[in-house]
């Protein structure tokens, strides 16, 4: 499967055709990567995102060649040469016989307005993240997740490690919400998502206690309601977990924080300036 989505692709500092494009850079040595929403032609949470992109260098122990001003400049590159002002794009940063740097667009999932209205669909499935805290491909991982959403017909796996705790999504991290208290699973036990650190803030902001413990699956059915956050998803209400349903597009909590995610998303877009975002 080619993962490239855009005419172009940047290996390098290079521009080059789609074409050109292999797989084999997601399937050789390791590869830390970062998955970077663009809205109007601007990277949204840049800053986020290169500061969660530090943070999974320092965990993995490899050094990070490119400096912010280059990663962005980058990103700027491949919007331009594509003429692509809205999507997902993905950096990758490989090594194996040396380093590369990818740049490309990749096929994106967002849910649709009715998904916010009434919530999406998801169940529990039991994997451990060998680094929760890194953004590293792993391509085994990601063929078990894909499988175990196709053949459930669900928007999203939610993760259970081996003591029965919930972690997080396959491509979200997950909250809960129990009257006026947001729940989170640890953040040592998670990948840290920029949506994630966003909503924490928010909550802050809004008066919500915001507590990091571990949740069982077996508890799930105790909360008001539970949501999904990331990258394409932003802020989305979850329906049904499993055979738990839930009210969570209705929930006044969650319809606050929705509202608030908005607002920091337009708020972020309109005032971009890549010398802020880059420091």
């Amino acid at each position: 499967m080619d993962e490239c989505f855009s005419k172009f692709f940047l290996e390098d500092n290079e521009v080059k055709n789609k074409e050109k494009f292999n797989d084999d850079v997601l399937e050789k040595g390791k590869s830390l990567y970062e998955v970077i929403r663009i809205i109007d032609g601007k990277p949204l949470f840049l800053k986020a995102h290169l500061d969660r992109l530090d943070n999974s260098f320092n965990v993995t122990g490899l050094k990070l060649w490119l400096g912010r001003r280059e990663i962005a400049d980058e990103i700027l590159k491949l919007i331009d040469i594509n003429k692509i002002y809205a999507g997902n794009v993905k950096l990758i940063f490989n090594f194996y016989r040396g380093r590369r740097f990818l740049a490309y667009f990749v096929e994106h999932h967002y849910p649709v307005p009715e998904d916010y209205k009434t919530g999406v669909r998801t169940d529990f499935f039991q994997v451990e993240r060998e680094n929760p805290n890194a953004k590293v491909i792993n391509q085994e991982y990601r063929a078990r997740v894909g499988k175990k959403i196709r053949e459930s017909n669900i928007f999203e796996a939610i993760l259970v490690d081996n003591s029965g705790n919930i972690t997080e999504g396959s491509k979200s991290n997950i909250f809960m919400i129990k009257d006026e208290k947001v729940i989170t699973p640890p953040l040592k036990r998670v990948l840290p998502g920029t949506t994630r650190s966003i909503i924490i803030k928010i909550c802050g902001r809004l008066g919500l206690d915001v507590l990091e413990k571990d949740v069982s699956c077996e508890d799930i059915d105790k909360f008001d309601a539970v949501f999904i956050s990331g990258t394409s998803p932003k802020v989305l209400p979850v329906k049904s977990l499993g055979n738990i349903k839930f009210n969570s597009s209705n929930n006044e909590i969650l319809l606050k924080i929705m509202q608030a995610y908005d607002e920091e998303i337009k708020g972020d877009i309109n005032n971009f300036k890549k010398t802020k975002y880059v420091r």
